[in-house]
């Protein structure tokens, strides 16, 4: 079972990105944050208001450096008719990985495997390939991207920050916490 700080699993796969076909793998991903956001199927309808967003919000995950691959078991090929034909889905710039026999979707266990579709599943990877964020929600429940990038905002803190935590309600600038003993029953 994936859980934080499972490590990324081996993978390669065609994709597309801004007009291209190309080949990723886990080996491409390694030394920068990722974010892996698997969803259904293209040519649906919660998955392109999802896809949307992470592209309306492009801008803030470059800035934090964070690269996006959505992920579903499409082959590339249909990434590419949908990206062509759908307004929402023509704002993407970011990597979409197909994943045909759905061998990505095993490897974070969200394959539906009698469906042959992802769940709508979203995996934080830090630089050395480690999982930090998993959030997993039901086929109907689209995500937000402005959610995301304040839990990848706290990732990225805690990880250049050792000794500190972020709370509830974080958000970045704001104090956040050194657990000691001095904490315990005062918060």
């Amino acid at each position: 079972m994936v859980r934080i700080n499972s490590p990324l699993k081996p993978f390669s796969t065609d994709a597309f990105r801004n007009g291209e076909f190309l080949t990723v793998t886990d080996s491409d991903v390694r030394g920068k944050w990722s974010v892996f956001f698997f969803y259904p199927a293209d040519f649906t309808f919660v998955c392109p208001t999802e896809l949307e967003d992470l592209a309306d919000n492009q801008a803030a995950f470059d800035k934090l450096g964070v690269e996006i691959f959505s992920v579903s078991t499409d082959k590339h090929f249909t990434h590419k008719a949908w990206h062509d034909t759908s307004p929402a889905i023509g704002k993407i710039k970011y990597t979409m990985l197909g994943d045909p026999t759905g061998a990505i979707a095993r490897n974070f266990d969200v394959l539906i495997e009698e469906a042959g579709m992802a769940d709508r599943g979203t995996f934080l990877i830090d630089p050395e390939g480690k999982i930090q964020y998993i959030e997993i929600t039901a086929g109907g429940v689209g995500r937000s991207a402005t959610e995301l990038l304040e839990k990848i905002q706290a990732a990225q803190y805690v990880a250049s920050h050792p000794g500190e935590v972020c709370p509830a309600k974080w958000k970045e600038g704001s104090e956040t916490l050194k657990p000691s003993l001095d904490l315990v029953g005062k918060i």
